[in-house]
C-alpha cells in the first residue's frame, strides 16, 4: 500500500511562497551590495572589494537559479514524473555550487597572478570607502544568512539553505575583504590581493559543501540511523503489529520515502491485516511530515502465547 500525504499540496503551496519571498529579499540586497562594493572597489583601488563585488553579484544569478529550482520541485506529479519533482532542488543546488566555484577559481586566478608578480610597492593603496563597503557588507551579509537559514529550516529547503551559506561565505570574504584592505592602508600592500586568495578559498569550501549535500540527496542516500529507529518505533507501537522485519528509507530531494514490512497475526482476516498496515501508515505520515511516499507490506506471523 502506498499514498502520498494528503497535505502535500498546502504544504508545497506554503514551501514555495516562503522560498520565492526570501529569494526576492536575497536578490535585491545583493544587487544594491554589488553595485557599492564595484563602486567603492574601483574608485577606492581595491582588488580584493571588487572580487567580494563579483562574489555578489554571483549571488544575485545564483538565487534566480534557486527560484527557478524550488518552482519545479513544487509542482505536482504527472505521467512523466510519478515521484515528484523534488529532486529538480538538488539540480538547481548543483548549479549554484558550480557558479560558486567557477567564481571562486577565477578571483583566486586574479589574485595568484598579483602574488606571484611581486611588484608589490606598485599596488595600488586601497582608499577609506573600501574599507566602509567591507564592513557593511559584513554587516548586511550575516543578516541575510540568518535571516534565509531561519526560513530554510522552517521549510526544510535544501537550496535555501545552500543559498543560506552562500551569504554566510560572502560575509567571511567581507571579512578577509576588510583585512586586506585595512593591511594594505598599513602599507602591506600584498594584504589586497592575499585576501581574495582567501576569499576564493572560502567560496570553493561553500562550494564543495553544497554540491556533496546536493549529490546525496540525488543518489537515494538512506536517512539517518536515528530516524529509522523513530520509523521502526512508530510502525512496532501500533495495535496489531508484532514487529518489524524489514525497514529501508531513502532521501528523495528534501522528502522521504519508507518501504516497511511489519509483522502481523497470521490468522488475520485480509481486512484485519489491512486495516493494520493502514493505521501503520497514517501514523508515520501523521509524525513525520517530510514523509511523501510509504509502502506497508504484511508478513504473516504467530502470536506468542
Amino acid at each position: 500500500m502506498m499514498t502520498t500525504n494528503g497535505g502535500n499540496g498546502e504544504r508545497m503551496q506554503d514551501y514555495e511562497k516562503v522560498a520565492v519571498k526570501v529569494s526576492m529579499v536575497s536578490i535585491a540586497a545583493n544587487f544594491a551590495l554589488t553595485v557599492f562594493k564595484l563602486l567603492a572597489g574601483i574608485l577606492a583601488h581595491s582588488g580584493a572589494m571588487i572580487s567580494d563585488a563579483i562574489h555578489s553579484a554571483s549571488d544575485v544569478f545564483s538565487t534566480v537559479v534557486v527560484i527557478i529550482g524550488v518552482r519545479i520541485s513544487g509542482r505536482a506529479s504527472d505521467k512523466d514524473h510519478p515521484y515528484g519533482h523534488e529532486r529538480m532542488e538538488c539540480v538547481a543546488a548543483i548549479v549554484l555550487a558550480t557558479i560558486l566555484a567557477a567564481t571562486g577559481l577565477g578571483i583566486g586566478y586574479t589574485a595568484v597572478g598579483k602574488i606571484a608578480g611581486g611588484d608589490y610597492a606598485n599596488l595600488a593603496v586601497p582608499g577609506r570607502l573600501a574599507l566602509v563597503a567591507a564592513v557593511v557588507s559584513i554587516f548586511v551579509k550575516e543578516g541575510l544568512y540568518q535571516y534565509t537559514r531561519i526560513h530554510a529550516k522552517r521549510i526544510d529547503s535544501g537550496a535555501l539553505m545552500a543559498d543560506a551559506w552562500h551569504h554566510r561565505s560572502d560575509a567571511l570574504s567581507s571579512v578577509g575583504a576588510l583585512i586586506g584592505v585595512g593591511g594594505a592602508r598599513l602599507g602591506l600592500s600584498i594584504l589586497d590581493p592575499a585576501a581574495s586568495l582567501v576569499i576564493c578559498i572560502f567560496i570553493e569550501k561553500a562550494a564543495y559543501e553544497i554540491f556533496m549535500d546536493a549529490v546525496n540527496k540525488m543518489v537515494d542516500k538512506a536517512c539517518e540511523e536515528e530516524v529509522e529507529a523513530a520509523f521502526e518505533e512508530c510502525a512496532a507501537v501500533q495495535e496489531g503489529v508484532l514487529g518489524v522485519d524489514l525497514l529501508h528509507t531513502r532521501v528523495f530531494g528534501n522528502k522521504i520515502y519508507v518501504d516497511i514490512e511489519i509483522r502481523v497475526d497470521g490468522d488475520k482476516t485480509l481486512r484485519e491485516a489491512h486495516g493494520i498496515a493502514e493505521r501503520v501508515h497514517d501514523a508515520i505520515e501523521k509524525k513525520f511530515p517530510k514523509v511523501k511516499h510509504i509502502m506497508v507490506h504484511v508478513n504473516p506471523g504467530e502470536v506468542k502465547v
